[in-house]
């Protein structure tokens, strides 16, 4: 193998958080800002770019780093090394509530495809890289643009989905039509690509975007039922105006309003 051969344990329900035994001269690469708790004897060190074995040279390290800021991400990565005797334990958490998913590498054909903000840690030898649409319609109109990221290798990564996670295992031709945001990441396998949903009403009235995802197998999905731009939303627009609070869900909230002049009256 070229990636680490790592131990792993994830923990909790709702705010779950993975543990990671390191034998001696293992090592695990994980984002900035995932770190949860590590035992002594585990150095932690910031890398250029995700650290894997394929890299190397100045250039190659150059590059690395550069894939990383086409998809919104740090040039930097954050790489823990176990450099005691015995065998040390490393944990992540999860950025917002949902399930952490595990994937071995192995088993996806040495490649898997997730949104760029789904990646949360991997053995130290995993590729963290782009995949670009090869479809102009997936990079106008698919929310999340048309660069996705990729995970290649031959070792564990984990991937973090907003609250409950669905698993679908499509048959080939079959077609599985999903909101865009929703999408946590598929296997190679699987073609993808952005349809209109069609119908003015839709359109104008429906709120549900002008857009959904085409998922046409054979392979297997993986889709969230909170996308974190989803739950930044509604976050946001349960924000009292102002900074006044004036009941919410009340009668006398929406009348607060009139009165106190929020309405244009």
């Amino acid at each position: 193998m070229n990636a680490h051969e790592i131990d792993y344990e994830i923990y909790g329900e709702e705010m779950q958080y993975v543990e990671i035994e390191l034998d001696p001269q293992e090592a695990v690469v994980a984002e900035a800002g995932s770190f949860m708790m590590m035992d002594s004897d585990v150095k932690m060190s910031t890398i250029f770019g995700d650290g894997s074995n394929q890299e190397t040279g100045v250039l190659g390290k150059i590059f690395s780093a550069g894939k990383r800021m086409l998809t919104g991400e740090s040039l930097f990565m954050t790489a823990f090394l176990n450099i005691g005797q015995g065998k040390k334990k490393v944990s992540f958490a999860s950025p917002y509530p949902g399930k952490i998913l595990p994937i071995d590498l192995s088993e996806k054909q040495g490649k898997f495809i997730c949104q760029k903000d789904a990646f949360l840690c991997a053995a130290q030898g995993v590729s963290v890289g782009i995949e670009f649409s090869k479809k102009l319609g997936r990079g106008l109109f698919g929310g999340e643009g048309f660069i996705m990221q990729k995970l290649e290798g031959d070792g564990m990564a984990f991937v973090h989905a907003g609250g409950t996670l669905a698993r679908k295992e499509l048959a080939p031709g079959e077609v599985l039509k999903v909101d865009t945001g929703c999408i946590v990441g598929f296997s190679q396998t699987v073609d993808y690509d952005i349809e209109f949903i069609g119908g003015i009403r839709n359109t104008v009235f429906g709120g549900e975007g002008l857009f959904f995802a085409t998922l046409r197998g054979p392979g297997t999905v993986y889709i969230q039922s909170l996308p974190f731009s989803r739950l930044a939303g509604r976050v946001l627009a349960a924000i009292p105006r102002g900074g006044k609070d004036k009941g919410e869900g009340s009668i006398l909230g929406t009348l607060g309003d009139i009165v106190g002049g929020d309405r244009g009256f």
